[in-house]
């Protein structure tokens, strides 16, 4: 698709409202459909990993991380400044090359101009509501101020737990299949840890206390997925301890957070997809979340797993779904 095409990915005409749309009704994953649907599930797998897609690459980065980037847990006995700050400038880096990076590409630059562009609007660039009055500085100052310190933090505690022998860990080498098949099963759990606390966060308390920093952002980009609140990161990035629990790598809890922060960027985009070279690259913004930060009141967690569908609070991105939505 050429940066100039602007035809939604469907015969239907465009919803109005949006610049671009993918293909409508928004569907959810077949894994807890009953019957048990094996060739769905296969197809939905494979194409959440391959061809290129942002799960392949935050397990790639994931293993060039804990391979170079990370300092031996031997190092990480006792809490010291010699391990931890450089955690964190490796968090700091990838934080400002992915979000840094498509915001420069997308926003600044207009790399692929408006072509599967979810909203009609760029941004919302100016605003008392803003931190700083401006949402790319408060979107900046908010991802790198407390999301890359919470996500610090969280790491080097469970890379802790596991160099004192509090965590149970294991090497591909003491069991491949849980190995390799807990990669498969870390975006289920974040996608349920996701609509569980994100549902806790519109308790109008908790919503007033923190998720309203989040919810500033309605035309979102890059900057946004992790304009929150440090107690929003807090709690958001808390579903990462299970891993305290479980036989796993330290790989498998870099792969987790990176589902997670660096996952945020690129869902919040605002773009479908990444367009290089007239040819889209890669698929990349998620028009079931984009709902939710136009809408409020649904698609809480992801299409991975059906908890909207379960609690009623699923919008497909149709008109009709809008209405039963509403009843």
């Amino acid at each position: 698709m050429s940066p100039s095409d602007d035809t939604p990915q469907t015969q239907q005409p465009r919803m109005a409202g949006w610049h671009f749309h993918p293909v409508l009704p928004l569907k959810i994953s077949p894994y807890f459909i009953l019957p048990v649907r094996l060739t769905e599930m296969l197809r939905w797998l494979v194409r959440s990993w391959l061809p290129l897609t942002e799960r392949l690459l935050f397990l790639g980065l994931a293993i060039l991380s804990w391979v170079y980037l990370t300092p031996a847990l031997e190092l990480c006995v006792t809490i010291s400044a010699s391990w931890i700050v450089p955690i964190y400038l490796k968090n700091l880096g990838l934080m400002l090359l992915i979000a840094g990076g498509l915001h420069l590409y997308l926003y600044r630059f207009k790399g692929q101009g408006r072509s599967l562009k979810f909203d009609n609007s760029m941004a919302n660039k100016d605003g008392r509501k803003f931190t700083f009055g401006n949402q790319v500085r408060d979107n900046i100052f908010w991802s790198l101020a407390s999301g890359v310190t919470v996500w610090t933090a969280t790491e080097c505690t469970l890379l802790w737990l596991h160099a004192n022998g509090y965590a149970a860990s294991m090497s591909y080498a003491d069991n491949p299949l849980w190995f390799i098949g807990l990669f498969m099963l870390v975006p289920v759990w974040n996608s349920s840890w996701f609509f569980v606390i994100h549902r806790a966060l519109h308790w109008p308390p908790l919503y007033k206390l923190a998720h309203h920093v989040h919810h500033r952002n309605v035309s979102v980009g890059p900057w946004s997925g992790n304009a929150m609140h440090p107690i929003e990161h807090v709690i958001w990035l808390s579903g990462v301890f299970i891993y305290a629990f479980i036989s796993c790598n330290p790989l498998h809890i870099i792969f987790s957070q990176h589902l997670s922060i660096l996952g945020a960027v690129v869902s919040h985009s605002g773009y479908e997809g990444l367009v290089i070279g007239q040819k889209r690259r890669m698929k990349m913004g998620d028009f079931f979340h984009q709902l939710h930060h136009r809408y409020y009141d649904c698609n809480y967690g992801t299409a991975e797993v059906p908890l909207d569908k379960w609690h009623g609070s699923f919008h497909d991105g149709t008109a009709e779904g809008a209405k039963v939505l509403k009843r």
